[in-house]
């Protein structure tokens, strides 16, 4: 593992990961990884339950990680791998609740989800509720003040532990220049990618519960 996402879904995470795995940090593990897969799904149940935490078996074969599951754990993971860096990604507070509350929060308390499979729907969205709206946000996420602060709080704890050479806080919308510095790797021709945004999400979970991977804006 070289590097650790320690911010929020819904801040950029699935276009780093795209980024992170064209620039030759991947695979990079996310929650889309889960998504489609009850072996993850499982492996995560075990986790929030107490049952088991053997991080170098869960992130086993990925160079990376991003997003939730991961960014829950992201002391425990910094410990455990401690020559992997930290990445904090960040954007605009409002504008992050608004966007979680109409897209993966939506998901989660909509009775059917047209994108995803009942059977995998079953499984993952208890998994979900407990590590993520329990868990996280202490079943308030609806309190838009207390799921702010939340993050805000977040933030500023992975800012406050991380030393300063071992953290990279990127902000959506930054493009390759921080992060291949910060990597020490070329910046590559690309734009860099953007995915999923509001629009676009029931169509790429979809795709991924069909498919088991997040399609490469890069193509192959």
């Amino acid at each position: 593992m070289q590097i650790i996402g320690a911010g929020f879904g819904r801040t950029g995470t699935a276009s780093m990961k795209a980024a992170l795995e064209h620039l030759g940090f991947g695979p990079c593990y996310h929650m889309f990884d889960v998504l489609p897969s009850p072996q993850r799904t499982e492996d995560w149940r075990r986790v929030v339950d107490g049952e088991d935490r053997d991080w170098e078996r869960i992130f086993a074969g990925f160079g990376s990680t991003v997003d939730w599951p991961g960014c829950t754990y992201w002391r425990e993971l910094a410990d455990t791998f401690p020559d992997a860096k930290i990445l904090l990604t960040t954007r605009d507070p409002q504008r992050w609740y608004d966007s979680v509350y109409k897209t993966i929060y939506g998901y989660y308390t909509a009775n059917v989800d047209p994108a995803m499979p009942e059977e995998l729907s079953a499984k993952f969205k208890p998994v979900v509720g407990k590590l993520i709206w329990e868990g996280t946000f202490g079943g308030r996420f609806e309190d838009r003040d207390h799921a702010i602060e939340v993050f805000e709080r977040h933030n500023a704890e992975v800012r406050r532990s991380v030393p300063a050479d071992r953290l990279l806080e990127y902000e959506v919308g930054s493009g390759w220049r921080p992060l291949c510095e910060f990597l020490g790797v070329d910046v590559p021709d690309e734009e860099f990618p953007h995915v999923n945004d509001t629009g676009s999400m029931p169509d790429l979970v979809g795709r991924i519960t069909r498919d088991g991977a997040m399609p490469s804006p890069f193509g192959g």
